[in-house]
């Protein structure tokens, strides 16, 4: 256990060294919506460590001697001592600022350069359901059956990674057209596997509570 922090030094430093490369990949991740490779564990370390080495190197290209002169490394830091709102402003800027700003500007130019499709969330399915209204929404199952409801307050569609599945607060008769017939009395709500759907439509977001 030779190369663990011994000191509450070493700890900051290792601190310090790693956290803006995760502040990054957490922004980039929250702007831009996940992707398949960021849900394998070694993959986000490795990206939020390739991070921090790449900003930690500018900070010691830019500002490497007010660094050092402000912390005063060599004695003991009693610049931090001496200047601690200094200190605590530039660690805020050095931690969270300039990675967020780093993150929401790659962020930004992605987003112009790819302005022709939809790309902040990861499949078709987080899409539909993203800023979905209430609505009525039906399903025809592989087996050539309907499906049929109401997707309100109440109801939940999940997002990626998990599988697609669909909640819908109400229930109603579905005639064989696809069409909806009347609401299914004291019914709970409805599941569905979205496993089992051939397609699903999601209709005009008005509660008439009349056919379709």
């Amino acid at each position: 256990m030779g190369g663990a922090p011994a000191t509450l030094v070493q700890l900051a430093l290792v601190v310090l060294f790693i956290a803006p490369g995760v502040t990054y990949q957490l922004l980039r991740e929250r702007r831009r919506g996940s992707t398949p490779g960021e849900q394998d564990i070694a993959q986000r370390v490795l990206r939020a460590l390739i991070a921090s080495v790449v900003l930690d190197a500018l900070y010691v290209l830019v500002i490497g001697p007010q660094l050092i002169g402000l912390f005063d490394i060599g004695q003991g830091w009693d610049g931090l001592r001496q200047h601690p709102r200094s200190a605590a402003a530039l660690i805020l800027g050095l931690v969270f600022a300039v990675p967020a700003g780093v993150a929401w500007g790659f962020s930004e130019l992605e987003r112009r350069r790819l302005r022709g499709s939809y790309r902040s969330t990861p499949t078709a399915w987080d899409h539909a359901f993203r800023d979905c209204p209430p609505s009525f929404v039906r399903v025809r199952l592989k087996d050539g059956s309907w499906i049929g409801g109401w997707y309100g307050a109440k109801s939940y569609a999940t997002s990626f990674p998990h599988p697609p599945e669909l909640f819908l607060e109400r229930s109603y008769r579905m005639r064989s057209d696809g069409g909806f017939s009347s609401e299914v009395a004291r019914s709970m709500g409805i599941y569905v596997k979205c496993a089992d759907i051939d397609f699903f439509e999601i209709l005009a977001n008005s509660d008439s509570g009349g056919t379709r």
